[in-house]
């Protein structure tokens, strides 16, 4: 019989958002969830399954049960002649990391952070860069879903097909997911060079950049013309690091907050910290290397708003300049260092950003120093303007806006999405304040 918790309080990694759920539970086996599904059925309730909670919205959010998947978190089974890896759903990546240290294998392409459970980073549409890597949920192979009416799916390229290619990004609304099958590749080691530029310089080279390195991403100083390249590409050079404990942590965070703490009195000093942070920081060519994941993963420091869209790709250079003109125009409105542009290549996943275009994602950001909110209002309307102006699509793990007005026009496979969700879950038992305004 699985206990469920009363009074638990939930909050994302953030603290942008929280909730009381009515029950809480921590399932260990799949009969556990099946029960909390009947309980839902019988009660009448709302069923919000949560991962590492780190999505910086209200998209886990629910008043009635929650489920938290920590508990299941093995590995199922590593196949090594298909390098595939099966693993249950409530896996952190950082624990799934070292068991494939273990096997040789890695997996191809990574976000940012790794305390992220296996399906929700698949779910909430992660990504990373790379124009010939999808997000995250292009290594999917295979998965398997509990529906609300208590059905197991098992759903891939040839079984379930349809509903694989909604499933693998699936906004935590088609059901519970069990378990995934991931494509891996050989283990490899990155080497990671950053350098500085140029907003002009980048954006009339764009092409050439994507061309020089396999995961090149760049970040953009606002109020400056200021860039920091980083190039990631395949080495066989043994592990070394630039990173150093005054400069990351003394300098570029404890200074760093309590500098931007100070702009919240006088907002003309964020301009001044953007310039004096890069020419600090980001002005010497650095260089590290080590296993793929330790580089693709890095600590986001302090906590924060951010929004993130895709766009299509060729519109990368129009939207920046726009976004830069905008600033320049409206001196009061202020934005933290770093704009961080990033690229992917098109899928064919319903809900996916990248749905059948190669991307380009532009995540903006705003700190909040020692918890104080900055006033964002104003940048982040005229970046949603600029994002929907130029065909953007939302990150569904950031807080957006949008409605599913927007989302009509913006996804061409949006009604098929809503079919299968609704032949799913015909009742909403999956659905949330956050996915009402996605859905209705």
């Amino acid at each position: 019989m699985v206990h469920g918790h009363k009074g638990f309080q939930f909050q994302n990694w953030a603290r942008t958002y929280g909730c009381c759920p009515e029950m809480y539970y921590q399932p260990t086996s799949v009969e556990e969830i099946k029960e909390v599904l009947t309980l839902a059925r019988q009660q009448k309730k709302r069923v919000k399954v949560v991962g590492g909670g780190h999505s910086p919205s209200d998209i886990a959010c629910t008043d009635g049960f929650m489920i938290h998947m920590g508990k299941m978190n093995r590995v199922l089974q590593v196949d090594k002649e298909k390098q595939q890896v099966t693993v249950e759903a409530g896996i952190l990546l950082a624990d799934l990391h070292p068991q494939l240290d273990k096997h040789g294998l890695a997996l191809s392409n990574l976000g940012a952070v790794s305390d992220v459970t296996a399906a929700g980073v698949i779910g909430s549409g992660t990504h990373n860069t790379g124009i010939n890597h999808g997000i995250l949920a292009t290594q999917v192979v295979a998965l398997t879903l509990l529906t609300a009416d208590g059905t197991i799916l098992e759903c891939s390229e040839s079984s379930n097909a349809e509903i694989f290619q909604a499933a693998r990004v699936h906004l935590g609304c088609l059901g519970v997911i069990l378990t995934i099958t991931l494509q891996c590749v050989p283990q490899f080691h990155l080497q990671e060079t950053s350098f500085p530029s140029t907003l002009k310089e980048v954006l009339d080279n764009l092409d050439t950049h994507l061309k020089k390195s396999e995961y090149f991403r760049f970040l953009w100083f606002p109020h400056s013309e200021n860039v920091s390249v980083i190039y990631q590409d395949h080495t066989d050079k043994p592990p070394s690091s630039s990173a150093n404990w005054f400069w990351d942590y003394a300098i570029g965070f404890y200074l760093l907050e309590f500098l931007l703490w100070t702009s919240t009195f006088l907002p003309c000093l964020v301009g001044w910290i953007n310039r004096f942070f890069f020419w600090l920081l980001f002005t010497r060519k650095k260089e590290s290397s080590d296993l793929s994941h330790r580089i693709f993963t890095y600590e986001c420091r302090f906590k924060q708003h951010v929004q993130d869209w895709a766009i299509p790709r060729e519109k990368t250079k129009e939207a920046l300049l726009e976004l830069k003109a905008m600033l320049e125009a409206h001196p009061e409105v202020v934005a933290h260092y770093p704009v961080e542009v990033r690229f992917a290549r098109g899928d064919d996943i319903l809900l996916s950003p990248c749905f059948q275009r190669e991307s380009c994602y532009i995540n903006i950001i705003m700190y909040r120093p020692y918890g104080k909110d900055v006033p964002r209002l104003d940048y982040w309307l005229a970046y949603e303007t600029i994002m929907k102006k130029v065909g953007g699509r939302p990150h569904w793990a950031k807080a957006h806006n949008c409605t599913r007005k927007d989302f009509e026009k913006m996804y061409p496979a949006f009604p098929k999405f809503c079919a299968i969700r609704e032949k799913l879950d015909p009742t909403g038992m999956f659905l949330n304040t956050y996915l009402e305004k996605v859905f209705y």
